[in-house]
């Protein structure tokens, strides 16, 4: 197995799905800013479909990334286009989550969120998904 050019793969796929994430959170808060707020089973329906493939899709980036991170420092550094992908993956991500964690919002406030499916204590607490990482990472 070719270490860069797997995770280069993995990458680009991931920002591809990432992509059609992007989009539909995207259409998500267009329906949810609309007068009155449009119907959303079609948002949610394909938030359910992506989740498999997201699934599959980041246990193939941390098989590729422990690969990577085993070779030699001096042939990773042979590969910028790795670096250039793992950031643009890491913005549009993070772009995903504001923009998800605003339709959250708008959800409660037009009350379309029924009271088991409201978001935990935990997600007002600063740094909990990073002491989460931390825990899983084992550092």
């Amino acid at each position: 197995m070719n270490a860069d050019r797997d995770l280069e793969e993995v990458l680009r796929e991931n920002l591809s799905l990432y992509g059609e994430l992007w989009s539909i959170v995207q259409t998500e808060r267009d329906r949810l800013h609309g007068e009155p707020a449009g119907p959303l089973t079609a948002t949610y329906a394909a938030k359910k479909d992506l989740l498999p493939r997201l699934g599959e899709s980041l246990d193939r980036l941390v098989s590729a990334r422990e690969e990577w991170q085993s070779m030699e420092p001096s042939a990773r550094s042979s590969h910028p286009e790795i670096g250039v992908l793992m950031r643009q993956n890491q913005d549009l991500l993070m772009k995903i989550l504001v923009l998800d964690r605003e339709n959250e919002q708008a959800l409660l406030r037009h009350g379309l969120v029924p009271v088991r499916d409201l978001p935990s204590v935990n997600r007002q607490r600063p740094h909990f998904v990073a002491q989460m990482y931390r825990r899983q990472s084992g550092h």
